[in-house]
This record gives structure tokens, sequence and C-alpha cells, in this order.
């Protein structure tokens, strides 16, 4: 008897144990297939769903409402919708945007944004309620893209003027006049305007009705070979319009720039007419005792430009703390030598002292040093502005001077240039690199690509700017620059080693022997860059109105011309008499 109870509670125990061990070992992998299963018939029964056309999701309707641009706009390009309400087809853009997506950048600007839909009020929906973190995301990312409708419109009017290149020359069907009007209606719309700001209320409406157009066009279009080939010939032909305008620009700017200026001419003829009148001991300018004297300062400016000269003088003294120890050699041709010679006799620059002579005048000058360069631009082929390579010759007396440009204004005084340590070089300017403006190095002036040229110089040397030099002419004579440069003009002449111009004969001659300046001494890019910052401009002591903008041109950069004006006086009778106002 208990050896039968004893074996009873053995297969008990045994049977709760199995209960117990079963689920865990055999349930998981029943479930694991039963889910497989579900969901592959899930999956299945879906696609089938899909092929008949049931479940699929319609594209999100937006609705653009006038002057709130960019308040709706949807989560993905692919989705964006033109809703036209004067044809009532709404959503109907699919293809169409699909084929401008690439091109309309406002939309994949936009693509990461929350989507948002309108509701008409009274409807049965009710608009989603975003936290305040995506509302203010959202406002965020709406400032940034400001010019999107803008780039839409004009993409429109490109693929409106190709549908209508399709049709026929004397088509008048109602899908072109159609396209023509709203041509007419966006390009009105547009106007001038280059950000979403500047769109009026009503262009948003001219972008939906041309939108519904173009749906309708590309309908008709629907090969895109066609296209395609239309819209490259498009390119093309803009491409050459481009280019056939900035040269026609190129040329005029070039024009005006070599142009004389009337006034300018009639100045000099009213000066030349009363130098002659003067007796010959009225035309000699004071001090003449002080152009040899080595303890002063002594600038020189080479020029035929009369208001020009009298600016740099003027600034020149007016920023000075010593003017009675500035003396200005001013150098011109014997054509305008009695015009400019009778302009600072009658406007003697106050305390300092100026002399006025003709280049003519120099002996040492051959003919065969007069013709520079065969360039056809005047600028790099007058004298004068080769002269500068013969300044021990033209001041044999002379162990330092400072060259100004005719066209710098300075606006610190400059007596601190006869303190800075020349090192045993010769020539002190303020190099061009990294200030902003575009690579200035070696290779960009001088032709590498010759075995002299690259025997001799680095091409990634950095380069310097005329302008305001300081020049160390006791250094110069012992190194025979000018036989140097004499040496180079001869053999560029026989082969192209450099671009045009004076700048690159300098960057041989004083090839390391430039010693680089501060750059608060001079800054240039005036005469060509509208990007040079006022406060860079204002802590200058010379500013370069270099390039082809010279500020008494007319186009001259407007906002540039006060710093020129200021030391010209256009109440002055001279001025007055030819026409000469600010």
């Amino acid at each position: 008897m208990k050896r039968a109870l004893k074996w009873q509670r053995i297969l008990i125990l045994a049977l709760l144990s199995f209960t117990v061990v079963a689920p865990i070992l055999f349930l998981p992998r029943t479930i694991t297939h039963f889910s497989s299963s579900f969901e592959s018939r899930k999956g299945y029964s879906e696609i089938e769903r899909n092929r008949a056309g049931e479940g699929l999701k319609e594209p999100a309707r937006i609705v653009y409402k006038d002057g709130s641009y960019s308040s709706v706009v949807s989560g993905n390009s692919s989705d964006d919708q033109f809703t036209d309400k004067a044809s009532g087809n709404v959503g109907k853009g699919n293809d169409l945007s699909e084929r401008n997506r690439i091109t309309r950048g406002g939309r994949d600007r936009v693509k990461n944004q929350p989507k948002t839909e309108s509701v008409p009020s009274g409807g049965k929906g009710k608009s989603n309620q975003k936290s305040g973190g995506e509302e203010l995301n959202r406002h965020s990312q709406s400032r940034t893209v400001t010019n999107w409708k803008v780039r839409d419109m004009k993409d429109q009017l490109i693929t409106a003027k190709a549908y209508l290149n399709f049709a026929l020359p004397n088509s008048n069907s109602h899908l072109v006049k159609e396209l023509k009007l709203r041509i007419k209606e966006v390009e009105r719309a547009l106007g001038e305007a280059t950000k979403d700001s500047d769109l009026s209320r009503g262009a948003l409406q001219r972008m939906r009705s041309m939108e519904a157009t173009l749906v309708k066009a590309s309908r008709v279009y629907s090969n895109c070979s066609p296209m395609a080939t239309k819209l490259r010939a498009m390119t093309l032909n803009t491409e050459d319009q481009v280019r056939a305008h900035k040269n026609q620009a190129n040329y005029l700017i070039q024009l005006a720039t070599r142009t004389f200026p009337k006034g300018l001419h009639c100045l000099s003829m009213r000066l030349t007419a009363d130098y002659f009148a003067l007796k010959h001991e009225e035309r000699e300018f004071p001090n003449r005792q002080k152009l040899h004297q080595l303890d002063l300062y002594h600038f020189a400016v080479f020029s035929d430009n009369i208001l020009a000269c009298a600016v740099v003088v003027n600034s020149t003294v007016s920023s000075s703390m010593e003017p009675e120890k500035i003396v200005f050699h001013v150098v011109t041709d014997s054509l305008n030598l009695p015009a400019m010679s009778m302009w600072f006799l009658v406007n003697p620059p106050g305390e300092a002292t100026i002399h006025v002579e003709s280049m003519d005048d120099f002996k040492f000058l051959s003919s065969s040093m007069l013709k520079q360069t065969n360039s056809r631009d005047p600028r790099f082929n007058s004298p004068l502005n080769h002269l500068r390579f013969y300044l021990p010759e033209v001041f044999p007396k002379l162990n330092k001077i400072v060259l100004l440009d005719h066209d710098v204004v300075v606006q610190r005084d400059l007596r601190g240039l006869w303190n800075v340590d020349m090192k045993w070089k010769v020539n002190g300017a303020v190099e061009k690199c990294g200030d902003g403006d575009s690579p200035h190095l070696m290779d960009a002036f001088l032709n590498f690509s010759d075995p002299i040229v690259a025997n001799k110089f680095d091409a990634k040397a950095c380069t310097w700017a005329f302008g305001m030099n300081l020049f160390d002419l006791i250094e110069w004579r012992w190194r025979k620059l000018t036989t140097v440069y004499s040496k180079w003009l001869q053999m560029g002449r026989r082969r192209q080693l450099w671009k045009a111009g004076s700048l690159p004969l300098g960057l041989v001659t004083f090839y390391n022997l430039t010693v680089a300046l501060d750059r608060r001494w001079h800054v240039h890019r005036l005469g060509y860059d509208s990007g040079v910052g006022r406060g860079e401009i204002e802590r200058a002591a010379v500013i370069h109105y270099d390039g082809n903008m010279k500020p008494w041109l007319e186009i001259g950069i407007g906002k540039y011309r006060s710093y020129w004006n200021k030391f010209l006086k256009y109440d002055h009778p001279y001025l007055q008499q030819c026409n000469i106002q600010e």
C-alpha cells in the first residue's frame, strides 16, 4: 500500500514538472511560425489590395494663401500641388511638379519642414496643433528661405516659353493664347523682385494659374526629348547673349575710361590760355631751394590729370602734421605742363613746396625709352606710367622718396614712412595676397610656361601694389636696378613674358627687394570692388582707386566718391566755368 502511494506521488510530480517545462520548450517556436505566417499573409493581402486600387493614400492637398507665403509648406517636394481655383483643377500637377522638382530650388529647400494643411472654416476636420518648438523651428526655416517663390516664377517662365516654342509659328490655339497670357501675368507680377517679400499679394495666384496651364501643356507635349533639345538650344542661345553683353559692357567701360571728360578738357584749355598770359617771372614756383633738401619729406606724382593731382596734393598736405616740410614733385608731359603749372600757381598747397616739370625736359630719356609696350591701352603705353623706373635719374640728389599714383587719396600723416626699416631693400609696398580679393600671386602676372621666367621666379610668391611706394634711391643706384629694368623690358619685347602694364615689370625688377608694409598704409580696390568695407577705408592712410572706375568719371563707384570729393573745391571759379560738379 505504501509502495503504491509512493509511485502515485512520483507520477503526480512528473506530470506537474512536464506542464511547467513543456510551454518553455515548444511554445516560442510555434508563436514565431504563426507570426511569420500571419505577416506574410497580411503583406500578400496588402499587395492584393494595392493592385485592386484599394488602400492607396491620396496626395496631401495644399492651399496657398495670399499674404502668408511662408506658412503653408509641404513635407515632401513630390507632394507639392498648386490649386487652381479658376479652372477647378486641384492636385493635377503631379507630372509637371515631378519633372521640375530638380529646378524648383525653393521646394527642395523646405522639404524637411513639417507638413501643414489648410482646412476650410466649417469643415469637419480639425487642424493639427503643433508644439511651440516645432512652430519656432518652422518660422526659423521660413525666414532663411526668402527667394524660392521668385525662383519658382522664373522657372515657370522658362518652361512656359519652351512649350510656346513647340507650337507652330502662326498657331493661334487656345493653349498658345493661354501660355502667352500666363507669361505676361507672371512677368508683370515678378517685375524686378529679387526676394519673396518684393512680390505683390497677387503673385501667388499668378503662380497657381501658370502651374495649371503648364499641366495642360505637359499633357499636350508629353514627349521629353523635344523639350530637352529645345531647352538645350535656349541655354546655348542665352549663353551667347550673356557673352555678347559682357563683351559690350567691357568695351563701353574701356571707352568710358579712355575718354577724356569734357569738363577736364575745358579746364585744361582755360588754364593753358591763362598760363601763357602770365609774364615769365610769374610762372616760377616759390621755395625752389627746398627741392633737394634731404631733411624734408619728398613726394612724387607722375600724371597728366589736373584734378587728380590736385586731390593728391591737397589730401597729403591736409593730413600732415608738418606741411611746411613737404615737397611735391609733379611730373607731366609738355602738352599738359602749362595747365598743370597754372593750377598750382593759382592754388598753392599752403605751407608745402611744389614744383611742376615736364618729362620731355629729361635729357636721359631717349625716344626708344618712351615707347614701352605694344599694348593698345593708352594707360599701359603712357611714358608717365613707366617713368617710375627712372626715379634715381629723375631725382639724382634725393636719397628717399614716396611715389603716389594720381588716383589715391591720403587720409593720414605719412611721415612714419621715413622711419620704416628698409632692411637694405629698395621698395616698400603693401602686399596684395589675402586681402579679400582674388589671389595675387606671381603666376597671375608672369608667363611661367617660359623657362626664363620659371627658372628665375617663384610662381606662388606674393605680389604687391603700386599706388603708394617708398623707394630707397641709394640702394636702387647701388644695385643698378634701372639697368635691370631695361634688360627685362628688351627681353619682354622679344617674347611674351608677362601681362601688359607696369606692375609685372615692377615685380621682376624689385623681386626679393621689396619690404612688406602694414596693410593700413594702403588700401586699394576702390576703382573696381564695391565691397570694400567702410571701416577698412577709414582706417587706411592711403586709399587707392585702382581699376577703371575712377572717382572723376561718371562710371566711378558712387559710395567711394565722397572720400575724393572732399579735397576738391567745386565752387572754384575754374570748375564753375567748366561745369565740373560733384
